[in-house]
């Protein structure tokens, strides 16, 4: 027998009914003493009201059913207080020891939570804040709010902000600090707005929440509050970054430091994002108390099988009021194709995250080796925790879907208990989806490559899937490219034609300064203080990298061969330029020229030009290297001369397109190791002049410096060593100690003689130590 006198545990908070219910009879409210809110029938909420620890059963059914003018037995009260009541934790086990409660575990809920303060402190902290709320003090602060985000993303503008923040490393620190505790700050307006509104907040902390971590303030407490009030809880946090806009904006204009701008634009995006009420931000809270239903999430499922034939009058879905049922579904039709479109894309495009974090994770552990070895504890600690910051994301996707993998196959095993046939079927949709799973995550070539600077970004192309191609997309490319259009490549004749079935790589040449089919072409945006190269002439050479985006790699190489016959002067130009204005990325511009006379030539004054710049650069490669050699000939070459020279060409131009997978010392090396072979097969005894060139960008750390060594040593050296993406790095080591560089006088008629010049221009930016 059961005893007869039922208990409410310590702790239990009866809260009552819900105000501005958005269901047809407005449920009750208890918490429980581990702070967890629920929602019991108004009949359940009777029996447990009348629960005092001395009445019995007998007792409890007279007084439920004089509240709730309902007949109820005590029978009927036992069944209620030991299936519904004692199961949920709201009363003691028969002996009167404590009932083990079991806490709801949302998919989209807070995880890893660690409280800071207790209640009581939270109370303390929050009241001083609590008269903000008065309309006397919220109105004009929002007006100011509003003028100070106009004034910002209309007139001021934030290109200076971030020019100064990066510019002045100690005051990009001071921003994310500041964003940092304003996030704190934005949970001190639920708990106040909740003070203001008679409610009790409870502990605050911080947790993890899907991907990222999370601050948060318990408020359930103001369940009991009005739908005013609870709104205005909602609200409270982002009123609390306005004001933390507002107080930035006051000190910007009392110091004159522009990168404090940033902060304001970080509490517009925060609030920007806490709007959006497809998960439990504060945007979802905002809805859920405007409709009255607190539970959004659970509703999903009664929705949708509500559009099931028969299924319409679900109690779980008829029980809410029309209107509250309309914006329901409407919420529910945009959430779950976006949660599922956002479930597809974290998992089509796992596969390149991970290969671009480790990468990048093997790239910062080098930088860590660096920096120890150097004795750079700073930067050695700053680069490991860049390697927790980039796998953080990896592990907080791996989490996620993990829970999304359990919450399925618990919900399925539970639901098909005691049916063997539906079991069976979701056995094997299970196996479906693993087979699935498996076939695109399946290493090979290609799927764990590291996402490129240069892709487009789409969700076929970062997922590297077979779709990209029926959907039109460019899966890989090395070069923005015409989209339309016709046009002309030369491929090995000892190669298969490319067909649409088995397409090959090409590479597209496109002039400069023309607009032929180069609609898609999008030239990066000019921020130097200098003007730019002009495009290279008839007969010319041009190598033009211009890197303004952040952690990218930019590489430029041109190479060409040109025969010059008659009388006209030789002034053919070979240029190599590497501009940079970006931070941690790399620039190379490689240029290799050979000009050929044939016959004789009055005026040979060939150039040979290179320049690698750093302009407001952090952390960045920037190297330019030209290489160009000028040969007489006496007349055109033979048969077997020219053959030699078109297969040599066909290794060069193969081998200008593996530049960016290999050191520049080695590029260099080899650049002359082909003038060597032309001037072979052309017959032609080099006679070469040194002239040691070398230069490097103002501010560049260990600028190489001429050295009288003599030609046979002209060996490039270097002070820094860029290493890059593995699949496309180059390792270089760019500097001239003794570069020789060619004589510009006439060559006399007849007389074979050959100029050589490969001039390296390092611009390695430092990086800098505190």
């Amino acid at each position: 027998m059961i005893a007869d006198v039922p208990a409410r545990p310590d702790g239990l908070e009866l809260i009552g009914e819900m105000e501005g219910s958005g269901y047809r009879t407005p449920p009750a409210l208890v918490r429980r003493q581990d702070g967890q809110t629920l929602q019991l029938t108004p009949l359940l909420y009777a029996v447990l009201e009348a629960v005092d620890g001395r009445r019995g059963y007998e007792e409890i059914a007279k007084l439920v059913a004089e509240r709730t003018g309902r007949k109820v037995s005590a029978t009927d009260v036992q069944t209620l207080a030991e299936e519904q009541l004692r199961t949920r934790g709201l009363l003691l086990n028969a002996d009167g020891t404590a009932p083990e409660l079991k806490r709801s575990n949302p998919l989209t809920g807070l995880k890893l939570k660690v409280a800071v303060t207790d209640p009581a402190v939270t109370r303390r902290l929050t009241d001083p804040f609590a008269a903000l709320f008065h309309p006397l003090v919220w109105i004009p602060l929002l007006v100011v709010f509003g003028w100070v985000a106009w004034w910002l993303l209309v007139d001021r503008g934030l290109a200076s902000a971030t020019y100064q923040a990066f510019q002045k490393p100690d005051l990009l620190i001071l921003v994310i600090v500041v964003t940092i505790l304003s996030a704190g700050f934005h949970e001190f307006g639920h708990a106040a707005a909740a003070r203001r509104g008679g409610g009790q907040p409870g502990v605050m902390g911080a947790g993890w929440f899907l991907l990222w971590p999370a601050f948060y303030t318990d408020v359930t407490d103001t369940y009991r509050l009005g739908r005013g009030a609870r709104l205005r809880t909602d609200l409270g946090g982002l009123y609390f970054n306005a004001i933390v806009a507002v107080v930035i904006a006051a000190a910007w204009w009392l110091t004159g430091w522009d990168a404090l701008l940033l902060v304001i634009a970080a509490q517009m995006l925060q609030m920007i994002r806490q709007l959006a009420p497809l998960v439990r931000f504060d945007g979802y809270h905002v809805l859920a108390d405007v409709t009255g239903v607190p539970d959004l999430f659970s509703r999903i499922g009664p929705i949708l099988t509500s559009f099931w034939p028969g299924r319409w009058n679900d109690p779980r879905v008829a029980q809410l009021k029309w209107w509250v049922r309309a914006i329901v579904t409407l919420w529910v039709l945009v959430v779950v194709p976006l949660l599922l479109i956002a479930l597809l894309a974290m998992i089509f495009a796992a596969p390149r995250l991970i290969g671009t974090a480790l990468e990048s994770i093997g790239r910062e552990w080098s930088r860590a080796e660096v920096h120890w070895t150097d004795g750079r504890l700073l930067d050695a600690a700053g680069a490991v925790l860049a390697i927790g910051v980039v796998a953080l994301p990896i592990l907080a996707i791996g989490f996620v879907f993990g829970r999304v993998v359990y919450s399925i196959v618990r919900g399925l095993w539970r639901r098909t208990e005691g049916r063997p046939v539906r079991r069976t079927g979701a056995g094997a949709l299970m196996l479906a989806g693993a087979v699935a799973l498996a076939l695109v995550w399946w290493p090979n070539s290609e799927r764990y490559q590291p996402i490129r600077p240069y892709e487009d970004g789409t969700i076929f192309a970062v997922a590297n899937v077979p779709l990209a191609a029926a959907a039109g997309a460019d899966a890989a490319r090395p070069t923005t490219s015409p989209r339309g259009g016709e046009v002309v490549t030369v491929l090995p004749s000892s190669d298969s034609l490319p067909t649409e079935d088995e397409p090959q790589m090409a590479l597209v040449l496109i002039p400069r300064g023309t607009d032929a089919s180069v609609d898609d072409v999008v030239e990066p945006a000019w921020v130097f203080p200098f003007n730019e190269p002009l495009p290279p002439e008839i007969g010319d050479n041009q190598a033009l990298a211009v890197n303004t985006t952040d952690g990218s790699v930019q590489y430029d190489v041109a190479v060409a061969m040109v025969w010059v016959t008659g009388d006209d002067p030789v002034l053919n130009t070979n240029e190599a330029y590497a501009f940079a204005s970006c931070a941690d990325c790399v620039t190379v511009a490689v240029a290799f020229q050979v000009v050929v006379i044939v016959g004789s030539a009055d005026v040979i004054i060939p150039q040979n030009l290179s320049a690698a710049v750093n302009y407001e650069c952090f952390e960045c490669i920037t190297a330019a290297v030209a290489s160009q050699l000028v040969v007489t000939i006496d007349s055109l070459p033979d048969e077997q001369q020219q053959i030699a020279l078109a297969d040599l060409w066909e290794e060069i131009a193969a081998f200008a397109e593996t530049i960016p997978t290999l050191p520049l010392s080695e590029v260099i090396a080899r650049l002359e190791d082909y003038k060597e072979q032309i001037l072979t097969i052309l017959d032609v005894a080099p006679r070469v002049e040194p002239s040691p060139s070398a230069s490097s960008s103002p501010g560049a750390s260990g600028s190489p410096s001429p050295s009288p060594s003599s030609p046979s040593s002209a060996e490039p050296s270097a002070t820094a060593s860029p290493t890059p993406q593995p699949s496309a790095s180059p390792q270089a080591s760019p500097a001239g100690t003794g570069a020789p560089s060619p004589s510009p006088s006439a060559t006399p008629t007849g007389t074979p003689r050959a100029s050589s010049t490969p001039t390296p221009t390092p611009s390695p930016s430092p990086t800098p130590s505190p």
